[in-house]
């Protein structure tokens, strides 16, 4: 189906479900295709390939909402599915605040070609994509006698949507993807220490091949002789891959719906100070080329560059909708897209000489984060640093604390953003973080 009779038969559903008694609707159209293959002992061990199209329709009937999706795109189908749709919603019961946004927050079409998806997508045969996982596990294969497993993996997608809606919205979107990667485990004696590594990007010309499984095996074999060290209050360095599993209960807690259910930490914290004056985060869409650039969200609101913190004090929350009217706030998006630290001028080699005593944190085990307090725990691995080197691996501890309390204590931003991620998130570090064994 081409872009133009995608077009013509979003409209056709959105006028068929007005024309039903809708009192408005919105329609998209989306088209997937991915492919998947795992590699194991020079054997294949998954070769999946998926392709869906869908159509959803999201009914707004007597202040009822609700929304309800079928592939099947047969327009006499289709008019049957819209009508016991549009009968099914007046069972339920009414919210005033469902509707569809205000014209003037709609993208307008005016935006910049973001380099979303890669125009050679179809171009990447099969053998291709076989013989480059073959080739990530032969990187390390059998080159060490510790080794006792590897996993070399590959993915890609490519996805459009196009929506339109009964007050005015027209609009289409589409992206790619490619992910490489490695997974190794190795015989540490008593215990099986195990890492990954990866590497992902929007084009596959752009995608590193090499490497990923060096990676891999170095960072699994750097854990072997993992133990718990003294209790007490630590210098921590978060890694950059690992730095946002402290940073998504904060921006989870910035959501609307977790402020009007009263599910969040952040409440009535609207320009005030949270972490330090080392936090500066933006939110930014309109980055060319990046993994989570958009022109507009599901919704169809226009995306635009938003501060998140400046120097530590908070300046959005990510609001819907939905949201916006239950709380009295201007809908802004509840959707992220690149969220982007102001950087630091040291890499994470650098971060750690500069460490009398410390650890590294290069993972999290484990734990949770209290959506209400900030109060969390969490179990972690890594390395002790002492006088700027890595001395010992460490496993079998606990960080405590309150979300406030460690980004207050964020001392240092690290340089080395990973562009193949949406989150363009460095090292850190934080100070006088408690650090206990399990």
């Amino acid at each position: 189906m081409t872009k133009e009779e995608k077009y013509n038969l979003a409209k056709w559903a959105m006028n068929h479900a007005i024309a039903k008694g809708a009192d408005q609707a919105r329609v998209s159209i989306s088209d997937n295709k991915s492919s998947d293959i795992d590699v194991r002992e020079k054997k294949i061990d998954t070769l999946k390939e998926a392709i869906q199209s869908k159509l959803t329709i999201y009914l707004y009937v007597d202040k009822k909402y609700s929304a309800i999706s079928t592939n099947r795109l047969n327009q006499q189908e289709l008019a049957r599915f819209i009508e016991e749709g549009i009968e099914t919603t007046r069972f339920l019961a009414e919210d005033e605040f469902r509707t569809l946004p205000e014209p003037e927050l709609y993208y307008k079409g005016d935006g910049p070609d973001l380099k979303a998806i890669d125009p050679g997508f179809d171009s990447v045969d099969a053998k291709t994509k076989i013989d480059m996982v073959f080739n990530v596990e032969n990187e390390i294969y059998k080159k060490d006698e510790r080794i006792i497993s590897i996993t070399a993996g590959y993915s890609d997608g490519v996805s459009s949507r196009i929506m339109v809606a009964s007050n005015g919205f027209e609009g289409d979107t589409a992206n790619s993807y490619y992910f490489l990667s490695a997974q190794v485990t190795v015989n540490g004696g008593a215990a099986r220490p195990e890492s990954s590594d990866y590497k992902s990007s929007i084009a596959f010309d752009q995608l590193e091949k090499t490497g990923i499984a060096e990676t891999a095996l170095k960072r699994a074999l750097g854990k072997i002789g993992q133990t718990k060290i003294d209790s007490g209050k630590y210098t921590m360095v978060v890694e950059n891959r690992s730095v946002g599993r402290i940073l998504s209960p904060v921006v989870s807690a910035l959501n609307g719906s977790s402020i009007q259910q009263k599910n969040s930490f952040m409440i009535d914290k609207m320009n005030q100070q949270f972490g330090s004056p080392k936090l500066t985060l933006v939110d930014d869409p309109l980055i060319i080329g990046g993994r989570g650039s958009k022109l507009f969200d599901s919704e169809g609101m226009a995306m635009k560059k938003r501060p998140i913190f400046e120097q530590g004090v908070l300046k959005t929350y990510f609001i819907d909708t939905y949201y916006g009217k239950k709380l009295g706030m201007t809908p802004n998006s509840g959707e992220t897209s690149n969220v982007v630290f102001e950087t630091g001028d040291k890499d994470l080699d650098a971060l750690v000489k500069s460490l009398k005593k410390g650890i590294l944190v290069t993972g999290f085990n484990g734990g949770n984060c209290n959506s209400s307090t900030g109060d969390f725990s969490y179990g972690i691995e890594g390395f002790l640093i002492e006088n700027g080197e890595m001395v010992k691996p460490v496993s079998e501890m606990n960080i405590t604390g309150n979300m406030y309390d460690l980004w207050s204590n964020l001392i240092e931003v690290g340089s080395d953003v990973r562009l193949d991620s949406s989150w363009r998130i460095p090292s850190l570090v934080f100070a006088n973080v408690d650090f206990s064994g399990m």
